[in-house]
């Protein structure tokens, strides 16, 4: 079993990319599709569901087929609270 101070490093070097952290702080609002998402985040829509695999892998992410779609959707709770706090220091008003 990893530490889990190793754990958390790795959940963090996941997020640590600016599109993932966009795609979580949307998919934090509501389950999205991949073309929402890179479209969202300006990037080709084979760009943006390499990082939501990536995601996915780390179990932050999960997704759901819906007829031809797949819609992702935030499966990691503390997924909120990091984010919050990336807002709350990085985007103060």
């Amino acid at each position: 079993m990893k530490n889990p101070w190793s754990q958390a490093a790795d959940c963090l070097r996941t997020l640590s990319h600016p599109h993932r952290l966009q795609m979580v702080d949307l998919l934090l609002e509501k389950e999205r599709k991949v073309g929402e998402l890179a479209k969202a985040c300006k990037i080709l829509s084979h760009v943006a569901s390499e990082h939501l695999q990536l995601l996915k892998a780390k179990g932050l992410l999960s997704s759901q087929r819906k007829g031809k779609c797949v819609y992702y959707f935030v499966s990691e709770e503390a997924l909120a609270s990091i984010l919050k706090c990336v807002r709350n220091r990085f985007f103060k008003r």
